[in-house]
Order: C-alpha cells, then sequence, then structure tokens
C-alpha cells in the first residue's frame, strides 16, 4: 500500500527552490493641461511603449490625464531605479500636446530618419538606437504605462502604444490616428479621418458620423470590424492574403482599375495598378482596408 507521506516531503522540498517574488511598486499620476493656442489645428499625441491608451472627448477644454505606472524589478535597488526613471514626458507645442514615456533607455523627440510610420507621428517618436549605440536598450526592470485622457472632443488625437495593452479613443470629432503592435485598436462614437493600423490585433470601428476625408484601416493579423452611419458614400478599395470582405451594404459597385504615379526620384516615373476598388452608392471620400490574416466586415447602422 502506497503512502502520501514521500509527495509531501517532496513538495516541502521544492518550495525551497522556488525563486522569491519580485518588487512591485505602483502609483497615479495626475496632470491638467491646456492648449495656449486654442484652434482647429489642436492635436493631442500619446505615444506610449508599454500599456494601454485611453482617449475620451468631453465637453470641457482641459486636458486631463491620468496615467497608472507600474513597476517591477527583481530587486529594491531596482525597483528605486525604475520609480525615479520612468516618468510621464510632456512637450507643449502651443497647439499641439504630447504626451511619452520619459526616463526610457531609448530617447524621444524628433528623429531625423522619417520612415513611413513616423510621417503619422508628425516626425515624432522614440529613438531606439540612442547614443550609447545600436540595439542598446536594456532596463533592470519592467514598466507599464496606462494612460487614460479626457480632451475636448473636437481636438485631433494621435495615439500608440507597442506592447501588452490596447488603444482606444471615444467620442471625439477630430481626426484620428490610432497605432498599435502587440493589442487591438478600438474607437466609438468617432466622425474624423481615420488611421488605424495594428499587427497582433483587431480593429474595431463605429462611426457617429461618415468619415468627411479619406481614411485607412490596416491589420497583419487580425479582422476589422467598421460600422458607418446609414447612408454612406464613399469609394471603397480592399486587400488581403488570407481574408475576407463582407458587407451588408447592397450599393457597391465594381470601379474601373486605377492608374497611380509613384514617384522615384531621378529613376523616371513609375506606375502602380490598384484594383479591387468598389463605389459606395454616389461615391465619396476612399476608405482604404487592408488585411493579411483577417476579414473585413462593413456595416451600416
Amino acid at each position: 500500500m502506497k503512502t502520501m507521506k514521500p509527495i509531501g516531503v517532496l513538495l516541502v522540498m521544492l518550495t525551497g527552490f522556488l525563486p522569491a517574488v519580485g518588487q512591485t511598486h505602483s502609483e497615479t499620476i495626475q496632470r491638467e493641461l491646456v492648449f495656449e493656442k486654442k484652434g482647429v489645428a489642436n492635436t493631442l499625441m500619446v505615444l506610449n511603449i508599454n500599456g494601454n491608451v485611453k482617449v475620451e472627448g468631453y465637453a470641457g477644454d482641459k486636458v486631463i490625464v491620468e496615467v497608472r505606472k507600474s513597476i517591477k524589478a527583481k530587486t529594491d535597488q531596482r525597483l528605486q531605479e525604475g520609480k525615479e526613471e520612468i516618468q510621464l514626458g510632456v512637450i507643449d507645442r502651443a497647439d499641439t500636446l504630447i504626451l511619452y514615456v520619459n526616463g526610457t533607455c531609448s530617447t524621444f523627440g524628433r528623429l531625423n530618419k522619417r520612415r513611413n510610420w513616423q510621417r503619422k507621428f508628425n516626425g515624432w517618436g522614440y529613438n531606439w538606437d540612442d547614443q550609447r549605440g545600436r540595439n542598446a536598450c536594456e532596463d533592470r526592470y519592467d514598466y507599464s504605462m496606462e494612460f487614460t485622457i479626457k480632451v475636448p472632443s473636437s481636438v485631433s488625437v494621435v495615439a500608440s502604444t507597442i506592447n501588452g495593452g490596447d488603444v482606444e479613443v471615444n467620442t471625439v470629432t477630430g481626426s484620428v490616428v490610432a497605432e498599435n503592435v502587440n493589442g487591438s485598436i478600438r474607437m466609438k462614437e468617432i466622425s474624423g479621418a481615420t488611421q488605424a493600423s495594428t499587427i497582433n490585433g483587431s480593429v474595431n470601428l463605429d462611426f457617429s458620423g461618415n468619415p468627411p476625408a479619406d481614411s485607412r484601416f490596416y491589420s497583419l493579423n487580425g479582422d476589422i470590424n467598421a460600422n458607418f452611419r446609414k447612408g454612406l458614400g464613399a469609394q471603397l478599395a480592399f486587400k488581403s492574403f488570407n481574408g475576407e470582405f463582407y458587407s451588408s451594404v447592397d450599393e457597391i459597385v465594381p470601379m474601373a482599375v486605377v492608374l497611380e504615379k509613384t514617384d522615384r526620384g531621378g529613376e523616371g516615373t513609375r506606375y502602380r495598378v490598384s484594383g479591387n476598388r468598389y463605389k459606395v452608392r454616389q461615391g465619396g471620400p476612399l476608405l482604404d482596408f487592408e488585411t493579411f490574416n483577417g476579414d473585413v466586415y462593413l456595416r451600416e447602422k
């Protein structure tokens, strides 16, 4: 007959070899900001690295910022480093407010090399190849910053994160640019020109007013769900490798192939053929949908 005693002894022995629990710290950062120069160009930019970004429009005239900062480290010394180094960064450009994560081993500011994705951020971003050399960004602790922000509803919004979070923008009438890498994008009650792009996640859009200008929606590994107001008039473009396009709108007809001119500098002129274009009713702004492993669902409500 077997006894349970050896198992109990084994569990006790294994417990002694478990690693120690890491040190953690959490705090909430709160700020109230205003646009020194008020006007139609007012823009809020939130460029996060680790964590969620949520932006909500409201009827006030201030930008109300709340950031939940979390630090995790294996020693008290490293925890203290994280507490001191990781801070909320703010750049005030009079008509534009830029929020970012300050204190990382990468610097933030104007970038000399503007790649395509950086143009969406007006040239602002993190310089991952800082003065310590390429790929030198090695933090001695883990951190996250969870942004929750209220903005005047007419403000344009640029919001992004990279790891461990989603991007959410609600109740704004200005233009919206939302970027993510490992997470989803969600927008509700929006009505401006919109760009939404993520690598690993879905894109979910709910328009309170149909976009007045060209808009683009992209997901590499995820579906795109777009709800527009009834009576949508637009051009549609769709491209996917493993995805399909579905729509509840009946009045969609194919358009002729478009020949687009591309700039090749001193190498001459090059043309690109753009197919898979359609017209919704009378036509209108271009709504460009692209996936790799994901479907597109277009609905009217």
